[in-house]
């Protein structure tokens, strides 16, 4: 367990733990405020964010951009986010079992550093490795649980709305359950 971000960081950019490594363009380490209170979760970069090193940037990320401007959060400022891969699965596929194990303990350490008070899953994968293995995003989405003191909660993937633009009110419902939840539990997201 690494207890800076340089360290951490530095680290996980030459990992070499799983076949994604030998592919990738750029590793996606992560981006926005190491101490936020709200951390969001995806599943892995995609074309745009392997060629950056960022994540969320494609048109997915640019969605997920304007959900958070209705609630006033911004990825510079008040949020965290990351991936559960840090690195790009071919053809934007899901990423295997063994790779998401092979990264999980990256963001495991991301996760303790934020120390983060509320944690957003986008999408299923994220949700199945987090929240819990058999949820049905579709069904479940917007529910907030508590586990050691971290409320967290599954959402649609902005991948997913752009498929499907008639689920995008429902996920709006689940940022404005995030905004009610953030002014609750959090004391810092909304004062700058």
């Amino acid at each position: 367990m690494y207890n800076n971000w340089e360290d951490l960081k530095n680290n996980c950019m030459t990992c070499q733990k799983c076949e994604l490594g030998q592919t990738r363009t750029n590793l996606v380490f992560g981006t926005g405020n190491p101490k936020a209170e709200v951390m969001f979760v995806g599943e892995g970069p995609g074309e745009q964010e392997d060629l950056s090193g960022q994540p969320f940037v494609g048109r997915s990320g640019k969605l997920l951009d304007k959900m958070l401007a209705v609630i006033d959060l911004d990825r510079t400022k008040n949020i965290y986010i990351a991936n559960m891969v840090k690195c790009r699965p071919p053809m934007n596929r899901k990423p295997k079992p063994e790779e998401q194990d092979a990264c999980i303990d990256w963001l495991r350490n991301q996760t303790a550093l934020v120390n983060p008070k509320i944690i957003v899953c986008l999408g299923s994968t994220a949700a199945a490795k987090i929240i819990k293995p058999d949820i049905k995003v579709s069904r479940e989405h917007g529910i907030f649980t508590e586990r050691k003191g971290i409320f967290m909660m599954a959402t649609l993937h902005p991948s997913a709305l752009l498929r499907n633009p008639n689920n995008k009110p429902a996920a709006m419902e689940d940022y404005f359950k995030l905004r009610d939840k953030i002014k609750e539990v959090c004391s810092n997201t909304y004062t700058d």
